[in-house]
């Protein structure tokens, strides 16, 4: 030190010594925790020595308390304390032995965090999301949420309060001092051990005597075994029959006898299956024939069909189309209830996919093929509307449970479709004619028009060039709308057909009424399309006059009409 720099002397040696030795063991810093001798305490203070301050801190006797340490405090005691200030504004060193304590629980439980280790502690608490839990070795708080107390659901955690237990360290916030931990990882870490023991008494192709239903869901079934451990029974192992859910076959606490079929011991878990434990029926399937016609029991019905069986255990599907020739949208527990016995065809053996398939209508006759035989296509036939919709009518035929399909456009040949389908309702009774018969798809189509006179037919015989007389009904910018005589059917004769002039191409030169002719542009029976041009006719007539009123003499008396015959007679001559 500079105040002893005359150090001849043997006592100002002796003072440096002891100086220097002072300050080098106990550095004195803000912020750290520091061990502090007990000099006194009193009924509201407690004194302590730390070499190397001015002064004794004091720490408050209900601090003490808050950190559970009153009762093993004495004088003589060292204390762990944090210094947060040298020198307050009062002249005062400033220490606290709950954050002294709160650091040295924090360092702890980093420790335990970067180890993976558990620690011990109890919960002391509830509160919004979970518990509080304190640590037992350096009295910290941590949060456990809810869903980590226990790993399964619990209706009360009192039992749980005040009792000392392990604790994972799941999340540590460094920046808030805030720990969360994990008690249902403790459980489940031990149940695991114990599970994993457990597995290993079990192989492939055991045979479980007596294990009782526990639970089930839309994959399958629980099974309790020996009050030890649960095991699966998927949905596709509880039965060679379809099953839709376990709650079909299962009453919760029956027993039944299981296969083992698969281990995992990294998951732990055992796969079963009862429907191993008896004889597959699709090995009778040799029994059976496409085309065979069968007896088969309704085992359950759904809306898209019914499952039934040929025998027990070997089951198969009836779709919901194949049950009527005739009925649309069928709802098969209309037709069928569970128990009966009905007659069916195989249409189909998968033996890879397992699958056999079954019709209930091709052991009835089709009533379509019934149909044709009585009534071909060109036939006549009464019939009721059964239903209408926007662009057709439904006919019911005769006595068949058949609807021929009556379009609108059939209904009449000239007036508008959609008008004419208002004029029908449902119950209305019809005589249609037969235009088409589909068997196979189960369809009739049906005229009403084709009962009448085609009045298209008036163009028969006729060709494109051809003249005839029209009378006008109206006109419009688009054009005039015509109406051949004895016709019925109407005709627009677009504006640029009027006329071959463009300014007597004028739609209002007619005002309705008046009676003249046009010529066939264009004519197609199948499409029954034909066009009518005035122009077309103009056109003809044109043609006609100039081919029957011309000369050869014509032009010999306009001038120079004899030059070209002069200079070709002179030119004759000069070549000779």
């Amino acid at each position: 030190m500079e105040i002893y720099k005359d150090l001849k002397y043997p006592k100002n040696q002796e003072f440096e010594k002891l100086l220097n030795s002072q300050l080098s063991k106990n550095k004195i810093e803000e912020g750290k925790i520091i061990e502090g001798k007990i000099t006194k305490i009193t009924e509201k203070f407690v004194f302590i020595f730390i070499p190397g301050l001015k002064s004794e801190p004091i720490i408050d006797i209900n601090e003490i308390k808050m950190i559970n340490m009153k009762d093993s405090i004495a004088i003589g005691e060292n204390i762990p304390v944090l210094l947060e200030r040298i020198e307050d504004k009062n002249g005062e060193v400033v220490v606290s032995a709950i954050k002294a304590q709160k650091i040295k629980g924090w360092y702890e439980l980093e420790k335990a965090y970067e180890k993976n280790e558990s620690i011990i502690g109890k919960i002391t608490s509830k509160c919004k999301g979970g518990v509080i839990v304190e640590h037992k070795e350096t009295g910290s708080l941590m949060f456990c949420p809810g869903s980590q107390v226990s790993d399964k659901p619990l209706k009360s955690i009192d039992h749980l309060i005040g009792v000392e237990q392990k604790f994972a360290i799941i999340k540590l916030d460094k920046l808030r001092g805030n720990a969360c931990v994990s008690r249902r990882q403790i459980v489940s870490t031990n149940k695991r051990e114990d599970k994993a023991k457990i597995v290993e008494k079990f192989k492939v192709g055991d045979i479980i005597k007596d294990a009782v239903v526990k639970g089930y869901s839309s994959f399958g079934c629980f099974f309790e075994v020996n009050n030890e451990i649960d095991v699966l029974v998927h949905l596709q192992e509880i039965s060679y029959s379809r099953v839709n859910h376990p709650d079909e076959i299962f009453n919760i606490g029956e027993k039944h006898d299981l296969k083992i079929i698969s281990i995992d011991k990294e998951k732990l878990q055992i796969g079963c299956s009862i429907k191993q434990l008896s004889p597959d029926p699709f090995e009778h399937i040799g029994n059976y024939e496409i085309g065979g016609k069968y007896k088969v029991k309704v085992e359950k019905i759904t809306d898209y069909g019914c499952f039934c069986s040929l025998e027990p255990g070997l089951s198969t599907l009836l779709h919901s189309s194949e049950m009527s020739w005739t009925k649309r949208n069928i709802v098969p527990k209309k037709l069928f209830k569970i128990g009966d016995m009905i007659d069916c065809v195989i249409t189909e053996i998968d033996k890879e996919k397992r699958r056999i398939a079954i019709s209930h209508k091709l052991t009835i006759e089709n009533p379509y093929q019934v149909f044709m035989n009585k009534y071909p296509e060109g036939s006549e036939i009464n019939g009721t509307i059964s239903s209408t919709n926007e662009y057709a009518v439904y006919v019911k035929l005769g006595d068949f449970d058949i609807d021929g399909f009556l379009h609108a456009n059939d209904l009449s040949y000239t007036n508008n479709p959609d008008e004419e389908l208002k004029k029908y309702k449902k119950g209305d009774n019809l005589k249609v004619k037969i235009l088409e018969i589909k068997k196979d798809e189960q369809k009739v189509r049906v005229g009403l028009k084709q009962l009448g006179n085609d009045p298209f037919g008036w163009f028969k015989g006729k060709k494109v060039n051809d003249v005839i007389t029209v009378n006008v009904i109206s006109s419009d910018n688009k054009g005039l709308l015509v109406k051949p005589e004895n016709c019925e059917l109407d005709f627009l004769i677009k504006k640029s057909n009027i006329a071959v002039n463009a300014s007597d191409a004028r739609p209002s030169r007619f005002v309705g009424g008046e009676r003249i002719d046009a010529a066939i542009s264009e004519i197609n029976f199948e499409k029954r399309k034909v066009s009518l041009s005035i122009k077309l006719l103009e056109e003809l007539q044109n043609k006609e006059a100039v081919s029957k009123f011309s000369s050869p003499l014509s032009g010999k008396n306009l001038p120079f009409s004899s030059l070209s015959e002069k200079l070709g007679d002179k030119k004759n001559k000069d070549e000779k």
